[in-house]
């Protein structure tokens, strides 16, 4: 096997990887597998966990579920002092095998390792003195299955990190899929990644409130192929109705959150369409994401994950759904003016505007559609 392996950094960690996995668009499963394309995910995670024990109490145990070949749970091992016990779970004997390498030859020895199914071995950490203070969930497609165990193993004030893949099923091309997996339906649009964000998010809300159990999303981000959530799980229940729905009519491009099953658009009463169930509250913490950009000075990770971390700072409190610059473009039938002009004007004219970090050429507003056309 040593062969088939390359030798990267990420972080300050040295990782062996498939090298097939370096040169093929789509990571091989086999031997284990592996997507380079992933090293901004595993480094916001670096970044959300550190900010996240900081504050943390109880024991410092990270649960990795679906490790793979454990490039996020050594990193965490290696690359976080504070992290007390790592255990790094896989039903892959191959690729264990290439994770107790890794931590090797990092010289990591905080870490146990388990061949199991993911919700067996999350089941075996569900008792109160065995949960973890973070538990990550990164599978391939969706993560629903397992959100009932990972929540189970998430210690009271702890922190559950949930990556979904399913593009597919969350941009609206499979909804009867997406309402089987995530209790919702989407609608394709031009905010699709903010909506497949907020259908996960409904999902671990759902899933929590039939446990009794209170979710606060801390973080969210998404890039190519990974959405991933950063919850915090509370054991108590929750009072506030945080579920919801976002009318969107495809006529006048209006678009409305609603707590109520309604398909009339309120500007040109068409008949509208809706997604959800999903998540209609916050998907930043202010302190969370302010902690975020302290502790990001104290990694090695890509140049990108302050520029977004920038970007979410400003968007808090704004209203779900973005627009783009081409959207207005082309409803205005004029060339899209500049991103820094637009939210200048909708702000002279008394409403709240900002970028947001889902989309570079996109901002939010809590104006609606026939107001923006009217102020450009």
């Amino acid at each position: 096997m040593e062969t088939d392996l390359a030798e990267i950094v990420e972080g300050n960690t040295k990782l062996l990887v498939p090298k097939d996995a370096l040169v093929d668009s789509s990571p091989p499963r086999e031997p284990a597998f592996f997507n380079p394309r992933a090293r901004i995910s595993r480094d916001f995670s670096i970044i959300a966990y550190s900010t996240f024990l900081k504050n943390f109490k109880g024991p410092k145990i990270f649960l990795d579920s679906l490790a793979g070949i454990g490039a996020r749970s050594i990193r965490v091992a290696n690359e976080l002092n504070i992290i007390e016990n790592v255990f790094v779970n896989d039903v892959n004997p191959k690729a264990l095998e290439i994770a107790q390498k890794i931590a090797k030859l990092n010289n990591v020895t905080k870490c146990s390792f388990s061949e199991n199914e993911a919700c067996r071995f999350l089941s075996s950490h569900s008792r109160r003195e065995g949960r973890g203070a973070i538990v990550d969930i990164d599978p391939f497609g969706s993560p629903s299955r397992y959100l009932d165990c990972g929540i189970r193993a998430t210690f009271h004030g702890g922190l559950l990190s949930v990556t979904a893949t399913d593009l597919t099923v969350l941009h609206g091309l499979f909804p009867k899929a997406c309402k089987r997996k995530y209790y919702g339906t989407p609608v394709k649009t031009e905010y699709g990644n903010e909506i497949a964000l907020r259908l996960v998010l409904g999902c671990i809300n759902l899933v929590a409130g039939r446990l009794d159990v209170m979710v606060t999303p801390l973080f969210v981000q998404n890039n190519m192929h990974y959405y991933k959530a950063y919850v915090k799980i509370l054991v108590k229940t929750d009072t506030i109705n945080n579920m919801g729905y976002i009318i969107h009519c495809k006529k006048c491009g209006n678009r409305q959150v609603t707590n109520d099953v309604d398909y009339t658009c309120k500007i040109c009463n068409s008949k509208a369409e809706l997604a959800g169930p999903l998540w209609i509250g916050n998907l930043y913490n202010k302190d969370f994401v302010e902690g975020m950009l302290v502790e990001e000075n104290n990694f090695q990770v890509d140049k990108s994950c302050k520029k977004t971390l920038e970007k979410c700072l400003k968007e808090i409190d704004m209203p779900p759904s973005y627009y783009t610059l081409d959207e207005i473009a082309h409803r205005k039938r004029s060339a899209p003016i500049s991103l820094a002009k637009i939210i200048d004007k909708i702000q002279q004219a008394g409403y709240k505007a900002s970028i947001t970090s889902l989309n570079p050429s996109a901002f939010k507003t809590n104006a609606r559609i026939d107001e923006i056309l009217s102020i450009i």
